[in-house]
C-alpha cells in the first residue's frame, strides 16, 4: 500500500483507510466479528488467496486491529488465530454503517443480510448531541477540529 500522501497525513479518513480501505481487510474483520479467527476458516468463507489473506492479517496485526493468539488442535502443531483488539472491536459502528449504506443504496433483491440488535431488538445508527438529542443526517455538518490544516 502507497504511504499517506503528506497532504493526507492530517485527515483521518485518508489514515484509516490506510489499514482498512482494502475490500479484504474489513471482510476479515467481519469475519472475526462472526467468531472465525483461524486462518483456514477465514480462507474458506472468503474464498481469498492465501498469499492475500497472509498480507491482510499481517496489516490488521501491525495496524493493531487483530492479534495472533496461539492455539494448538489435539495432535496438531500450535497455530496462531487472529483476534479483534479494542481498535479492532471499536470498527463494529464502521461495519454496521456500511451495512446500513449498502441495504439502502446497493440492494441485493434478498433483504438485509445482518441486522444489529440489542436486547432481542433492532438497533440503529443515529447522530446523538452531547444531550443526547437525534440528528438527522443533513443536519449534520462536519467542522475543522484541531488537528486539522490552517490555511496559509
Amino acid at each position: 500500500m502507497a504511504p499517506i500522501d503528506r497532504s493526507d497525513e492530517r485527515c483521518s479518513i485518508a489514515r484509516s483507510l490506510e489499514v482498512i480501505g482494502q475490500k479484504w481487510s474489513l471482510l476479515i474483520v467481519r469475519e472475526a466479528f462472526r467468531g472465525r479467527t483461524r486462518f483456514a476458516d477465514i480462507r474458506s468463507r472468503l474464498g481469498v488467496a492465501p498469499d492475500v489473506l497472509t498480507d491482510r492479517l499481517a496489516r490488521l496485526v501491525d495496524a493493531g486491529i487483530l492479534e495472533r493468539r496461539p492455539y494448538r488442535e489435539a495432535g496438531e502443531r500450535e497455530r496462531e488465530e487472529y483476534v479483534l483488539t479494542d481498535a479492532g472491536r471499536a470498527l463494529k459502528p464502521v461495519l454496521a454503517s456500511i451495512i446500513e449504506w449498502g441495504d439502502e443504496y446497493r440492494p441485493s433483491g434478498h433483504g438485509p443480510a445482518s441486522i444489529y440488535t440489542a436486547g432481542g431488538r433492532p438497533v440503529r445508527l443515529a447522530f446523538l448531541d452531547e444531550d443526547g438529542v437525534e440528528h438527522a443526517p443533513d443536519e449534520v455538518v462536519s467542522i475543522p477540529g484541531p488537528g486539522a490544516r490552517r490555511p496559509d
